[in-house]
């Protein structure tokens, strides 16, 4: 099997892996976090993940190296998906449902999708409209759940979808670092992250950890948030922002199923009625087949590549064997194939 002929089936896999590393995380987050400041949290999970990054680094000519040009959207990226983000998420998680805030997340996928479509191009059919219907009608249910056990919980929830849409932005952002070396990115966005929120928690004056809620969070963030990241940027290489979103919205999922485990009883009739919603919009994106003859122009661009894939068909002396990275330039081709939005497949419709 060609990776020309299921170009969807590598980046679904990644972004599955992405999605059962950071599932798991939320409720663990909300389980060793009790207590502690939000600043505090992000700060231990972020440090995790940018131990991570540091470790998963490649070498020269398996990646391409991010460009200082890349720094202001590092920038922006660490400020929405290292602090708003998981800052929006510790404290949503003191004061909600662990299982409800799960569900939550499923909104990311919708945040990511759009801006993903106004600012890619990436392809929003029928069928991927009605996807992301079904997981805003499941979010606003949940809302309608929280919004019956009063006050605090919907306060809670409420900033649970602030995170949504903070790493819906941070997604987007990314999408056009996905070439680089994913460890470099990880590992600067983790370090930009963490130093962020360790100085507001200083400024607020926030408790100090215990020994082992530190080094759990730190673990939780080193698997749930850098490896997690890691998969999802591989992930969004392969098969596009919107797709790899639309995948990773199986993490909530997955996230509410270990928070019942660990004995949240929160669930309810709307609280089922959103999930179930929410898991048929994700399915329904999913089942997206897209396929149509269509041209490449002339392109130069650096990215880890492989030579039998239908795309990169420039010679070396002698051929490499595996993934590579260096400059090189695509002449135009007229072809038809199953694609996906990668590098190679911005074209209109």
């Amino acid at each position: 099997m060609s990776a020309q002929a299921l170009p969807a089936v590598r980046g679904g896999l990644l972004a599955l892996v992405a999605a059962a590393l950071f599932g798991v995380s939320t409720p663990l987050v909300q389980q060793f976090g009790a207590g502690l400041g939000a600043f505090s949290t992000a700060a231990l999970l972020y440090a995790g993940a940018a131990a991570v990054g540091l470790m998963s680094r490649q070498p020269t000519g398996r990646e391409a190296r991010l460009q200082r040009a890349d720094l202001p959207r590092l920038l922006a990226m660490a400020g929405c998906g290292a602090v708003v983000g998981p800052v929006a998420l510790a404290w949503g998680l003191q004061n909600t449902s662990g299982t409800s805030a799960s569900l939550m997340l499923t909104l990311e996928a919708l945040f990511t999708a759009v801006l993903a479509w106004r600012l890619y191009r990436e392809t929003m059919d029928g069928r991927v409209w009605t996807a992301m219907a079904l997981l805003l009608a499941g979010g606003m249910v949940l809302v309608l759940d929280q919004g019956r056990t009063g006050g605090a919980q919907l306060w809670g929830l409420l900033a649970v979808l602030v995170a949504t849409a903070a790493w819906g932005v941070d997604n987007t952002l990314s999408r056009a670092l996905a070439e680089r070396d994913p460890g470099q990115v990880v590992m600067l966005k983790a370090l930009l992250g963490a130093s962020a929120t360790s100085m507001l928690a200083v400024v607020f004056g926030e408790p100090l950890p215990s020994a082992a809620a530190a080094l759990a969070l730190f673990a939780i963030g080193a698997s749930g948030y850098g490896l997690s990241l890691r998969f999802y940027l591989l992930a969004q290489r392969a098969f596009g922002a919107a797709r790899t979103g639309s995948v990773f919205a199986f993490a909530p999922f997955i996230g509410a199923a270990l928070a019942i485990a660990l004995g949240d009883r929160s669930a309810s009739v709307l609280m089922a009625l959103g999930s179930v919603l929410m898991l048929a919009g994700v399915v329904l994106h999913l089942a997206e087949s897209h396929a149509h003859a269509h041209s490449h122009e002339p392109l130069e661009h650096e990215h880890a590549h492989r030579h039998d894939d239908g795309h990169h068909q420039h010679t070396h002396d002698p051929m490499p064997t595996g993934a590579h990275s260096h400059p090189h330039r695509h002449d135009p081709l007229h072809h038809a194939h199953p694609h996906v939005p990668d590098a190679h497949h911005g074209h209109r419709h």
